[in-house]
Formats: C-alpha cells, structure tokens, sequence
C-alpha cells in the first residue's frame, strides 16, 4: 500500500496520478475529504499533529509519501514541524515502510552557485532554520539505522492547478487573463522552478527503487533562466506583451502588513534578489530522465488557466 500523507495538494495530486496510471492502489490521508472517485484510491482523515492519527493511517504501509503542507507562517512551522515530523517518523518504524519526504529548499540558505544535494545547511530564515533542523531529525534516524527513508526536495515549483506558487499565479495566470505580471525582486537573477507532473513522476520513481533509500535526491528541474526570459516565454506562449512591474523588499513589506501569507514571504526574498540555481543532476542521471523544458510545460499547463478564466 502506498500512502500519501498531506493529499490534496499540487505535488500529492501529480503523484496520485502517477501511481493510479501505474495501476497501484493508494490511500490518501488528510484533514479534508479528498474524492477521486477511482477504485484504487481511498481516502482516511487524520491530523498529522496526533501521533495516533498518523500511526492508524499508516498502518499497512510499504511507502509512505509525506507531502503535508503548512501554513506559510513562521511560528506555526517552529511550532508544528518538529512533532509533525516525529509522527510520521515513528509511523514509517511501526509500519515498517520506506518514508519519501518532500522538502525545499529553505535550509540551504543563500547559494553562491548552484544548489546541490551536498550543500551545507545555511539558513538565512527563520523558515529555513526551522527546514534545516526537521531535515536533520530525519537524517539522524537514517545514519542510526532506524528507519529507511529519502529526502526529496524541489525547487520553487510551477504547473499547479491550485496556482498557489508565484510563477502560476502572478505571471502564467495573468498573461493568460492578457494583464500585466508581476515579478519579485530583480528580473535579471537566475532562477530555477521544477514543473509538478515532473516533481510527482519523480517521488513515483523513488518509490519503485529501493536502493535511492537513505539519501538527499534533488528532482528533475529544468535549468535556470533569467525573470527576464522567463517573463518573455510565457507572454510568447500566450500571445501577449510581456508587460510586468517587479516587486521589491519594502513593497512586500507593506503588502504583508494586510496579508500574513505575503509578511512569511519577506524572510525568502533572497531567493529572488540573488541567483537561485537548483541542480539535478544527480537523479537525472541515476534515473536516466530529463526534466520538462520551460515552454512545454507551460504550453502543457496553459488549458488549465484558460478554464480558471
């Protein structure tokens, strides 16, 4: 049995599909009622805060694949990761099952070069902090010998139908609607998003191999391209200007004082003032895959925002 834990999301949702396509049967596990209507697919409520929620939803597990999200608050995430984390671990030892967590990128702080599964942990956030010492929580399990279990991490995504990352939502959705996009920080800089049908085909591989067991895995994630010509790609996809303003540190700043999830984004602007390059390398190479180009992925993306219209 294959479980996923946090279903619903855009990354649990590619993975579902992945693993219906492979005729596989899966359980999804969540707060809310997730309804496929397939006969491979059932669905259990449980709080990954409740350690007993989590060992019942877990308990015929082979492959466990935690892709639970929080709320982008920083004192939610020092508050609930820690226990979150030490739920699904005991989970994955009573089950006996190979645990896949899905992470960022967060602890590696700011990168002069690329990002690598070998990067030290250098936190620059609070959020990062809070990355860096869940990753090693599990990680410590591992080099003891208590648990078999993979760190998959991604970069910023792109290719969700929920449009809840910052490409979808503030330049495809808007070229799709013919407005003018946004950008945060400088569109000059580097930066690197992995596509979702990507990310899910990815943790559906490392499911099937035993042997990625153990270890960090970066997913397949294109090469980086500049905001620049990452704005223009997506107004050439769909026939518009490339019109876009950028938006800065003081201007996320006052957009946070109406909006919490845009005050946790203030912490990350690094990550768009700086180069923000993610390698991998690695799992394309072990798997023998290529990760989708940018203009297929939007091209294979832009029905979904044209009937979000």
């Amino acid at each position: 049995m294959h479980i996923i834990l946090g279903a619903g999301g855009p990354v649990a949702n590619a993975l579902t599909a992945r693993l219906i396509k492979a005729n596989t049967p899966v359980k999804l596990v969540s707060r809310r009622p997730v309804d496929l209507k397939n006969p491979l697919v059932t669905w259990q409520k449980a709080d990954l805060l409740q350690s007993n929620d989590v060992l019942l939803a877990t308990k015929d597990a082979t492959v466990i694949y935690m892709c639970a999200g929080l709320v982008y608050d920083k004192d939610i995430w020092k508050l609930q990761w820690p226990i979150i984390m030490q739920n699904i671990i005991n989970a994955a030892k009573s089950a006996n099952a190979h645990l896949i967590f899905f992470d960022n990128v967060y602890m590696y702080g700011l990168v002069n070069g690329p990002m690598l599964e070998t990067t030290p942990y250098n936190p620059v956030s609070v959020k990062g902090e809070v990355r860096a010492k869940v990753a090693e929580q599990l990680m410590n399990e591992i080099k003891a010998g208590n648990i078999r279990a993979t760190i998959a991490r991604a970069a910023d995504f792109y290719g969700a139908e929920s449009l809840n990352s910052f490409y979808d939502m503030m330049v495809l959705a808007k070229y799709a609607k013919k407005e003018k996009a946004m950008w945060m920080g400088k569109a000059k800089t580097l930066h690197s998003f992995t596509y979702v049908p990507d990310a899910g085909e990815a943790m559906y591989l490392l499911g099937q191999h035993p042997e990625s067991d153990n270890q960090v895995w970066h997913l397949p994630t294109a090469k980086p391209l500049t905001g620049s010509q990452l704005i223009e790609l997506a107004a050439r996809v769909f026939n518009t200007r490339p019109r876009y303003m950028t938006v800065n540190k003081f201007m996320l700043q006052l957009m946070g004082l109406f909006s919490k999830t845009i005050q946790g984004t203030v912490e990350m602007y690094y990550q768009y003032s700086h180069d923000y390059i993610f390698n991998s390398d690695k799992f394309e190479e072990a798997f023998n895959v290529k990760p989708t180009g940018y203009e297929d992925g939007i091209k294979a993306f832009a029905p979904t925002l044209f009937k979000s219209k």
